[in-house]
């Protein structure tokens, strides 16, 4: 069974510095039926302005995905890390017993798109982590390149839950695909372009949940990204 998440029906608010989507019910967004999946908690879409950013703020027993899409973001926290992600890095940060944190758009011209995603850890009150890394075009194109992983294997970063999260870019008629075992289940999400989704179209901002289904195979219809998530 494939349960789509239209972009045009998630959660919107425009604050003028930002402007943001929530697939599941996030802040002042209340949605019942979109809560969450699985251990995904959150899904944001955000574009934040030139100059503008999120200030210090805490976090606590959350595993936290950062992808950027365009423009440049900095990251700094309690923990004394401090760097600028771009297009192709992807950051987790473990909130655990509690962290700081300020993300900020250091352009003076050129907003910044990106997704932050949310995962409920497998355990509570984990010691508090950071980890970025990049994967470049050629590692995802045409192919679900792994990105997280709970053993941070195949140079991925580390998920503390039992979740994978792939990376993969297609071309019109590029088509990856990926077997889930029984009792696992996935979620596809289009960063960017359109794909078919085991016959089901998507287009950007679009997520799909997948129950019951023993194999998703994608297949670009234009250029396009997308998260794949396998999941308890």
């Amino acid at each position: 069974m494939i349960r789509v998440r239209k972009a045009g029906e998630r959660g919107h608010f425009d604050h003028g510095w930002l402007k943001t989507h929530h697939t599941f019910s996030f802040a002042d967004y209340y949605d019942p039926a979109h809560v969450s999946f699985r251990a995904l908690r959150v899904m944001n879409e955000d574009w934040v302005q030139a100059g503008a950013g999120f200030g210090m703020h805490p976090h606590r027993d959350m595993e936290i995905v950062t992808c950027v899409l365009e423009g440049a973001l900095e990251h700094k926290d309690s923990l004394g890390n401090g760097s600028t992600m771009r297009p192709g890095d992807l950051q987790r940060m473990s909130a655990g017993t509690g962290i700081l944190h300020s993300e900020f758009n250091p352009s003076p011209a050129e907003p910044v798109h990106l997704y932050q995603i949310w995962l409920v850890p497998e355990k509570r009150g984990i010691t508090p982590g950071y980890e970025q890394r990049r994967f470049a075009e050629a590692e995802t194109q045409g192919r679900l390149r792994l990105v997280a992983s709970p053993d941070g294997r195949e140079e991925s970063l580390t998920i503390h839950q039992n979740v994978a999260i792939y990376r993969s870019s297609l071309q019109p008629g590029q088509q990856v695909a990926h077997d889930l075992k029984p009792g696992r289940h996935g979620w596809v999400q289009v960063l960017r372009g359109r794909v078919e989704v085991n016959d089901t179209g998507l287009a950007a901002g679009d997520g799909a949940a997948l129950q019951d289904e023993a194999r998703l195979v994608i297949r670009g219809v234009e250029p396009a990204e997308v998260l794949v998530f396998d999941l308890n």
